[in-house]
């Protein structure tokens, strides 16, 4: 491409004349919009049969939520406090010795017509419990946090696959052509363990990648919509003249080149970029939201409220047509002088857990009673996961990793709520009933978007490659 500037000629790319035309439109994140075209040119795969889904927002507790100090009740640990848990000294932990049996920092109770247990330390939630299934039986391949967090978001303990936001958006799209199909809003305090690539695409198209939503305050949440401030030369009609011209100039170079389908999604992507400067404010303003909905996410709070923001966010996200929005409750480890910055709680489960628990505990709440306030509920579906739990013995103060059992749940779009399924032992420190990979949970996941999971492939390498790999089954008995 060539632009003229007098008489005089300068080669610039088209990467450059977009920088200039509209000051940066994040191109990069955005390729994650689809088109009614590029979902055609790719060949999709269709829904396989009805879904009971139509969107999932996916809550991920980074660093290793405490199964037996939140859903997970174990009376027999109780009963063997201060006894030791591995008499003969043959365990090794992640990072200890095991230590005496400890149980729950908090009292468990009974909740609604379901009667299940859950911790003080979850109380808003467990006015909930009648709408949750819980997974008690989860297992993990590693005690890493990194490779943990890649393993429940792709499948694999290592770097380089797609994360499930990605195979979703592959098989599906988007509802709605003006916002991004899947939307990733990261813990305030900073990315998770293993950073981004834990909504990565990985081997599938870039154009399945995330647009990752920052809730700062001094910034707009998509970096490079907008020009910057200092592009003061910059405003709405001469910005819409550059992309107009740019539109001009990328479907004569389409036209000569009808068989490049590639071509042909990146501008579709280019122009829903565009598109996106328009419905993303309307998205993040929460002007509009009721008093009461703002006090029931508790905005207000300093400690509780950006998790609460982008819980709201999430909701008004899926209303208007986002496919799958995961929201990240904890951030990567740094010093943990005061309290850390996610849960994992080696030196401290009363002060780490009672913080986290507080965020969890009104954010998740209000976005389950919020969904079903305004009749979403039934059609999303609620995810709550971690990368492992944290073992029944004492570390000190804390409790160390523990890959061998964690619980998840999910509510809504399609769940039986008020369940339980599958079991740890009598301690909680290894699943003994119906052990459950994050196989099975995807599976699950992808039957209620009305995907098999054996089906959605990619072929990669020589490997008709799936998110399940070659392994995982729908957990029926969690399905309404």
């Amino acid at each position: 491409m060539t632009r003229y500037l007098g008489n005089t000629a300068s080669s610039t790319s088209r990467r450059d004349f977009l920088r200039l035309a509209g000051g940066g439109l994040g191109w990069v994140s955005l390729f994650a919009l689809l088109s009614d075209e590029s979902k055609a040119a790719s060949n999709l795969p269709q829904p396989h049969h009805v879904p009971k889904a139509t969107a999932v927002i996916q809550i991920f507790c980074s660093g290793g939520m405490s199964h037996v100090d939140t859903f997970d009740y174990k009376p027999e640990l109780a009963k063997r406090a201060g006894t030791l848990f591995d008499p003969n000294g043959e365990l090794q932990f992640f990072a200890s010795k095991p230590g005496n049996c400890q149980p729950s920092y908090w009292e468990f109770r009974q909740h609604g017509e379901s009667g299940l247990w859950m911790s003080d330390l979850l109380p808003k939630l467990a006015t909930c419990v009648d709408d949750i299934a819980f997974i008690y039986s989860m297992h993990s391949k590693t005690a890493l946090h990194g490779p943990g967090c890649f393993m429940m978001n792709t499948g694999f303990p290592l770097p380089g696959f797609p994360s499930m936001g990605a195979w979703v958006t592959y098989g599906l799209g988007s509802e709605n052509q003006d916002l991004p199909a899947f939307a990733v809003l990261p813990d305030p305090r900073g990315l998770p363990p293993g950073g981004i690539i834990n909504w990565g695409t990985g081997f599938l198209p870039a154009v399945y990648q995330a647009t990752t939503l920052d809730i700062d305050e001094d910034q707009y949440p998509i970096t490079d919509l907008f020009p910057p401030k200092e592009f003061t030369e910059i405003n709405r009609e001469t910005d819409r003249a550059g992309l107009d011209f740019l539109r001009q100039l990328n479907h004569h170079h389409l036209s000569q080149r009808q068989d490049n389908t590639e071509l042909e999604a990146r501008i579709s992507a280019y122009e829903l970029a565009a598109r996106l400067q328009l419905s993303a404010p309307e998205v993040i303003d929460l002007g509009g939201e009721s008093p009461a909905t703002k006090q029931l996410f508790a905005l207000d709070d300093p400690d509780i409220g950006p998790f609460g923001q982008q819980c709201l966010l999430a909701r008004r996200l899926v209303e208007r047509g986002v496919r799958f929005v995961q929201i990240y409750c904890g951030a990567e480890n740094t010093a943990a002088e005061k309290i850390r910055p996610n849960w994992d709680s080696h030196e401290d489960v009363v002060r780490d857990h009672g913080y986290w628990g507080r965020v969890l505990d009104t954010g998740a709440s209000a976005l389950l009673k919020d969904l079903r306030s305004r009749g979403l509920l039934d059609e999303t579906l609620v995810i709550c996961t971690t990368e492992f739990g944290r073992q029944p013995a004492a570390q000190g103060k804390g409790r160390d990793h523990n890959a061998g059992a964690f619980t998840a749940w999910l509510a809504g779009g399609g769940i039986k709520g008020g369940i339980g399924y599958g079991a740890t032992d009598e301690l909680g420190f290894r699943a003994v009933e119906n052990p459950t990979y994050c196989y099975d949970l995807h599976a699950t996941v992808l039957h209620l978007l009305g995907l098999d999971h054996t089906q959605l492939t990619f072929y990669h390498n020589g490997i008709q490659r799936r998110l399940t790999d070659v392994h995982g089954h729908v957990i029926k008995e969690v399905l309404a």
